[in-house]
């Protein structure tokens, strides 16, 4: 008999649900561990604000230095006129 309850499931598919989302969490959270994830005590490396050590698209180097070095890396920009300009920026060597 269902005495008016709906056939008994009633909030049953909630804890179905919380449980499915519960056990993805905690598939995330084992691989995440045990593949390295973040190690936020790492020490960051020297220099590691020097615009002029700083690898592209890394925040800390501006984007007119990363023109220039493209630039200069495609041969439109000597080396005297890539210095000038990174001089200009502030930025130079």
């Amino acid at each position: 008999m269902m005495y008016g309850y709906g056939g008994g499931m009633g909030w049953a598919w909630v804890f179905g649900l919380l449980a499915v989302v519960g056990l993805a969490l905690l598939v995330v959270l084992m691989v995440r561990l045990f593949a390295g994830g973040v190690d936020r005590n790492t020490p960051a490396p020297p220099n590691a604000q020097d615009p002029r050590t700083t690898p592209p698209g890394v925040p800390g180097r501006s984007r007119a230095h990363e023109i220039l070095d493209e630039r200069f890396a495609r041969g439109e920009l000597t080396v005297e006129q890539y210095r000038e300009q990174l001089r200009v920026l502030g930025e130079g060597v």
